[in-house]
């Protein structure tokens, strides 16, 4: 359906896909099937859409942006293609900004230029974007900042058994109690194969100093295992198997997560005095690290 009152001038309309009153969309556009395209929404020729897309009202989708299938934007929602914009000047090509599958924008949101969103995704209304966010993190505030995950159930450790499965859905990560001693002269924990320790590691390195709206992380191990313990101040960690999410705070050093090969992991939402102790069970190599999370969907998926 196009509305009558509509300005629609590309042809490259997906069926059952709804344009509303008000709405103009340039020539060379493209809209893919069952989406609803709201009143007064603003539609630049290089622009593409993907299936079951809902914009709503207010919105203007400029040259360079491609919104992937089952997308949501609020109202409102106000993205850019030119970082230093000049009146009647044009740069060569305009910044590609992606939204990815599922992802969710909020009301009043503003996106920069070449900022990717990241698969199911939820971006919090108002929020100013700066930066790619990763898939399924949400996130909310200017600049905007990762606060959760998307269906992570968050896991403590403290005062719980010895040996904790997170969730046996999420690539067999398990929590483990690090035994403590304490006395008048201070405390220890320590941590021995295998009575604690899941493998003998052959490397270890600390990660600390760590911005607390920055994310670390956001890769997975092909063969590796890695053993986390914050040994000061606190972390989260979200893992992910690919079929679903779960999310630990370390916050004390008697308690340590082990992550299993093929299993997505990140760490954010660090305090300021955080040091994270990251124990792995071979040597640093480059082509044992998995980066992009569609790459490792498909992977673990196959």
């Amino acid at each position: 359906m196009i509305h009558k009152l509509a300005d629609v001038q590309t042809d490259q309309i997906g069926e059952g896909t709804n344009i509303w009153q008000f709405c103009v969309i340039l020539e060379g556009a493209s809209i893919g099937r069952n989406c609803n395209i709201c009143a007064h929404v603003f539609i630049e020729s290089d622009v593409v859409v993907g299936d079951n897309a809902t914009i709503k009202n207010g919105v203007q989708l400029w040259d360079g942006l491609r919104v992937e299938d089952n997308v949501f934007i609020g109202p409102n929602v106000t993205f850019t293609n030119d970082k230093f914009p000049r009146s009647k000047e044009y740069p060569e090509k305009f910044k590609k900004t992606i939204i990815h599958e599922s992802a969710s924008i909020g009301a009043n949101t503003t996106i920069l230029p070449g900022v990717k969103i990241g698969n199911n995704a939820m971006v919090g209304a108002g929020a100013v974007v700066t930066k790619d966010v990763p898939p399924h993190a949400i996130v909310v505030g200017n600049p905007a900042n990762i606060t959760g995950y998307v269906d992570s159930k968050k896991e403590s450790l403290a005062k719980k058994p010895e040996e904790l499965v997170v969730d046996k859905k999420v690539g067999g990560a398990i929590l483990h109690n690090i035994p403590v001693v304490e006395d008048l002269r201070g405390s220890l924990s320590f941590a021995e194969f295998p009575s604690h320790l899941p493998f003998v590691p052959k490397r270890y390195f600390t990660v600390f100093g760590v911005p607390g709206r920055e994310v670390r992380g956001e890769h997975a191990h092909r063969t590796i295992h890695q053993f986390l313990v914050c040994v000061k101040g606190s972390c989260s960690v979200v893992i992910d198997d690919g079929y679903g999410r779960s999310e630990v705070v370390l916050d004390h050093p008697s308690s340590g997560l082990h992550i299993p090969p093929m299993v997505w992991g990140t760490q954010y939402n660090y305090s300021a005095d955080a040091v994270l102790m990251v124990l792995a069970s071979d040597v640093y190599d480059a082509d044992e690290y998995i980066r992009d999370y569609n790459e490792f969907i498909a992977l673990v998926t196959r």
